[in-house]
């Protein structure tokens, strides 16, 4: 039996990492700021790239099913 090893190197898959990267970064910025509005942005950010990462494995950009 042959395993298909491709790490998820996909479009969609590379989008939704980067803005979650970001996305933590802002938050982390505004964790140590004390600022709860910088948190709360970099968890939305967080939550749109899983949102994106989504819509885009549906768009056909993600993992394509055997």
């Amino acid at each position: 039996m042959t395993a298909r090893h491709d790490h998820g190197n996909t479009p969609a898959a590379w989008t939704a990492v980067t803005i979650v990267f970001i996305g933590s970064v802002v938050g982390g910025v505004g964790l140590t700021q004390d600022s709860p509005v910088g948190f709360g942005a970099g968890l939305a950010v967080m939550a749109m790239g899983a949102v994106i990462g989504k819509l885009m494995q549906m768009m056909g950009f993600g993992r394509q099913r055997a």
